[in-house]
């Protein structure tokens, strides 16, 4: 398995990301292994990246982050002895958006990894939804972090009535994940691309999605109706930090 965002480049040159391993959920199912309760979980994210914002921006929409706390990391990534990967400042003043690790006293996503399986050889990566009261890793995956903040804390939700994956726009917002994940979520195809075949299907695929989305817009203030939705969070995410990473 890789060991680092580094290491998920084919012979080809292309970019081929690993799938996430912590696939758990947390429930509002007070009975649950993982339930759902104020002040259990704790959310690790890199500012840097797309994926984590996804799960700050719903934090925010429906109001949960007084529940859920969160902590950043570096930036960029760092060595630790054998590996590259996100790292935690030894200081709150080492650099500005991030912050050392206040549950485990950790120097780097990995010893999180370390503890929730000793026999865990993939990559370390973020965001990390933490069980404090299991220490364990409950999910590390951003679409299955955002859909458990948009239903299973609502008990405890300051904008409990906002529901980002509706019944009925579920099948349209699900096309459009899928058009913005291949064609510009993944746009680190091209960033990490090492050879130019790669690279220019990258560019193109992203272009064409940029375009699709273009004209969506153009018709309509939302990507799937009249109404702010999981598609927009995706796809907002990215495209903000497009120029800047």
């Amino acid at each position: 398995m890789a060991r680092s965002a580094h290491n998920e480049v084919t012979d080809s040159g292309a970019f081929d990301p690993s799938p996430s391993t912590f696939r758990s959920f947390v429930s509002r199912d007070s009975s649950a292994r993982f339930a759902a309760a104020p002040g259990r979980y704790h959310l690790y994210v890199s500012y840097s990246c797309p994926w984590d914002c996804r799960c700050l921006a719903y934090l925010k929409l429906k109001g949960l982050d007084h529940v859920i706390r969160f902590t950043w990391v570096k930036p960029v990534f760092e060595r630790t002895n054998d590996h590259m990967g996100w790292v935690f400042p030894a200081a709150g003043d080492e650099e500005p958006g991030a912050e050392p690790d206040p549950i485990n006293g950790a120097k780097s996503i990995r010893e999180f990894y370390e503890i929730a399986s000793t026999k865990y050889a993939g990559k370390p990566s973020v965001p990390v939804l933490w069980d404090k009261q299991l220490k364990t890793i409950v999910n590390n995956e951003s679409s299955g972090i955002i859909r458990m903040l948009n239903t299973e804390f609502n008990e405890f939700a300051e904008n409990p009535g906002l529901d980002l994956y509706p019944a009925h726009l579920q099948a349209s917002i699900d096309e459009i994940n899928e058009l913005v994940y291949e064609g510009i979520n993944i746009v680190y195809k091209c960033g990490f691309a090492k050879q130019q075949g790669p690279y220019d299907e990258a560019v193109t695929k992203l272009y064409e999605a940029l375009d699709k989305c273009e004209d969506t817009l153009s018709r309509q203030r939302f990507l799937c109706s009249n109404q702010i939705t999981e598609a927009d969070v995706r796809l907002f995410t990215t495209l903000i930090r497009f120029d800047e990473v």
